[in-house]
């Protein structure tokens, strides 16, 4: 399995879920922050969903749309799994995949084509989301830092 996200930029992740929901109304500036720490997580993880040769990232239904669940960590993915009773009943772990970045982000971003609204990160621990049309932002951050 891949190695899991460091723990800190993990944590830190909560730090900034808390900023988010003490910014006062219309301020982006913590959201921003927020989706640029998840840009520079070394992975996305998913909880798979069909079969294990092509699996396919677990969604969740919203008032916008489908939107894909991305977890920070395989903790958190398979934390996720066992509170929506998606892992199995006898407590093992439930079946992960995880994509590199900045690949991850192009995976996501091509299951506009079956529906998909939104990303939700780690939910329902934390449920940001951002709409798949804006990932083309998330890619640029990273494009960005490149140079």
């Amino acid at each position: 399995m891949t190695r899991d996200n460091d723990p800190e930029m993990v944590a830190e992740l909560d730090r900034l879920d808390g900023a988010v929901r003490a910014a006062p109304a219309g301020d982006t500036t913590a959201q921003i922050a927020l989706w640029r720490q998840v840009t520079g997580l070394e992975h996305w993880f998913f909880i798979a969903r069909g079969s294990a040769d092509q699996p396919r990232p677990y969604a969740a239904g919203a008032e916008q749309g489908p939107m894909i669940c991305l977890y920070s960590s395989a903790a958190r993915a398979n934390e996720a799994a066992r509170s929506l009773g998606l892992a199995d009943a006898g407590g093992g772990a439930a079946p992960l995949f995880s994509v590199p970045m900045p690949a991850a982000i192009d995976y996501v971003a091509s299951f506009d084509k079956a529906g998909v609204v939104g990303v939700a990160l780690d939910h329902p621990r934390l449920g940001h989301y951002i709409p798949l049309a804006n990932l083309g932002l998330l890619k640029g951050w990273i494009e960005g830092a490149a140079r």
